[in-house]
């Protein structure tokens, strides 16, 4: 058999064709996606590349990641292939008693100090863009040996972040719980909330498998936003005045009294679009009718939280978090409306960067002792220990200048998370195990200086309708726009012409790095500008808020400068 490039596309890697070797063991290979970074995933990797696409049979199922050149494997069964200077390895096919095995000899990783016993093989649950950026995270993490993703996307195959494993159900715990003890996996982390509030968490650390993620009681902090509401109370934790409602004629005689503008949210997970920010009365009754008579979000909205309008600048908070101890993240902003000058509909989020200048240090010092602190300590006084990444959703009022928490989710945002991992510089996995241990009072984070910028790119009709199956071109070329780019996928997946197509409505986060945002956004920005995709649309003022709020520090300083003079 030989495995060989096709011209067509330098990132794939193709089975030129299928033979019969020595032994008549046949081996198959259909079509593999390789990532453009000369990283070979690890050892346990290497073997289940083996299992499922050569001594398994023909599969397309798993994308091993990380080659740049193949030679030939052939009857002779052993050839050395080299991947880069880093790394070299040997593969055998052979037959033993009538099995089919593959077996890999690897070289140590990086510049050979860490031990064995210190590397860990990490499983991540998810396929969008967040997930993206936790596999980059991870695949530069000193003590990380290999990183699958579950499902994973086209993207992530195809950078050489992760090995996709795209037929693991991650809603069967029983499949999740076998794949990791048959590779080794030492640590998941469980990306979207669904699994969380799901119980995923709760079957894997049952099995003995450490896993970053709260148990499906704690994740009810996003699964249920009457949950929240009512730990805030119990807690004195600052947040919007609000009631819960079931009956929506009682709903719309509260509105009534309340005034507008005023919110209305559904109780459940609605991936992101629960949220209604009513301007107006009838904007709210028809929000209520929405949700509580036409059913929009289903079992999610079988109640809502009516809650006051606050007005101020919202930022987004991050905290690790190990059941008793919390670790604060760098601060990030997100963009939820869909239009320059945050107008239209909410969605997922647009765009975010990091830092957030109006989380001063002061502030996330107010952040964690008001809000952050005594969550943690609630959840534990109801015996339902938190165990992962708390993301606080802020409003910083506009008379006050204080926090209120808007919002919690029980899992990194997305965008968020892009710039967060695009900025760390940390081992990410060994800081994620030593939250599943309660070992974070001995962990301290490191940050890349400067700030990060992430613009998403959307399919046209988003949060709306949108088309699906429209080609993307020029990533390639985007990314070298800049040492500082990275393309994190969300929503894409290959066309039988080898191309990117959009299979989401958030599809793509341009992200990059700067000496400052005004840097990070100009590279970010000459990056989307590189991509070919009429289909998809951006919104062109990503971080206006912490742009022109330098702008006006900067004539402040001025003015004073000259006043003294």
């Amino acid at each position: 058999m030989i495995l060989q490039y096709i011209p067509k596309r330098r990132t794939d890697l193709f089975c030129a064709q299928k033979e019969k070797i020595k032994d008549s063991v046949s081996m198959a290979c259909t079509a593999y996606s390789v990532g453009n970074s000369p990283r070979l995933a690890g050892t346990r990797a290497t073997r289940a590349f083996f299992k499922y696409n050569i001594n398994g049979g023909s599969s397309s199922s798993v994308s091993f990641t990380g080659y740049r050149t193949w030679n030939t494997l052939s009857s002779s069964y052993l050839k050395e292939c080299y991947v880069s200077s880093r790394w070299n390895f040997v593969v055998r096919a052979s037959r033993n008693g009538g099995q089919r095995s593959g077996e890999s000899v690897l070289s140590d990783k990086g510049n050979g100090n860490a031990k064995d016993s210190e590397r860990v093989v990490v499983l991540v649950i998810g396929g969008g863009g967040r997930e993206h950026a936790l596999c980059y995270a991870l695949q530069r993490s000193p003590s990380c040996d290999a990183v699958f993703c579950a499902p994973g996307n086209a993207g992530i195959a195809q950078s050489g972040s992760a090995t996709c494993i795209s037929d693991l159900d991650i809603a069967d715990s029983a499949a999740v719980i076998t794949f990791c003890r048959t590779w080794g996996v030492g640590l998941v982390v469980v990306g979207p909330e669904a699994p969380l509030v799901a119980g995923l968490t709760n079957e894997l650390v049952k099995a003995g498998i450490p896993t970053f993620g709260p148990s499906s009681e704690a994740a009810a902090l996003e699964g249920s936003k009457d949950f929240m509401k009512k730990l805030c109370d119990k807690y004195g934790i600052p947040t919007a005045k609000y009631r819960t409602f079931t009956n929506p004629s009682e709903a719309k005689q509260y509105v009534a009294e309340q005034g507008a503008p005023i919110v209305i949210k559904a109780d459940g997970l609605a991936a992101g679009k629960g949220v209604i920010v009513a301007m107006t009365l009838d904007e709210a009754y028809e929000a209520i009718d929405s949700i509580l008579v036409n059913n929009a979000f289903g079992s999610a909205g079988s109640r809502i939280i009516v809650e006051e309008f606050l007005e101020g600048e919202e930022a987004s908070f991050f905290a690790l978090v190990d059941g008793e101890t919390a670790l604060p993240l760098e601060s990030a902003q997100d963009h939820k409306r869909v239009g320059d000058g945050d107008i239209g509909p909410n969605t997922g989020g647009m765009g975010a960067y990091s830092p957030a200048p109006i989380l001063t240090r002061e502030l996330q010092s107010v952040v964690m002792e008001t809000i952050i602190l005594p969550t943690v300590r609630g959840m534990a006084a109801e015996d339902c220990k938190f165990v992962g990444v708390l993301y606080a959703g802020l409003m910083i009022e506009r008379e006050s200048g204080l926090p209120k928490l808007i919002e919690y989710n029980v899992r990194f945002g997305d965008p968020e998370c892009q710039v967060l991992m695009m900025r760390l510089e940390s081992d990410l996995a060994k800081v994620l195990l030593a939250a599943c241990r309660g070992e974070l009072g001995d962990v301290s984070l490191k940050w890349s200086p400067g700030s990060a910028m992430v613009v998403v790119m959307a399919s046209r009709g988003y949060p709306g309708a949108y088309k699906k199956g429209t080609v993307i071109r020029n990533l390639e070329e985007a990314e070298l726009v800049s040492p500082a780019v990275k393309i994190f996928h969300a929503g894409t997946a290959i066309d039988s012409n080898g191309e990117f197509v959009a299979t989401g409505g958030r599809v793509l986060g341009v992200t990059a790095k700067g000496k400052d945002l005004e840097e990070a956004a100009a590279r970010a920005y000459d990056a989307v500008e590189a991509i070919d995709w009429p289909e998809g649309f951006y919104r062109r003022d990503i971080g206006w808020r912490a742009l022109r709020r330098k702008q006006n520090t900067g004539f402040a300083a001025a003015a004073a400068a000259k006043k003294n003079a």
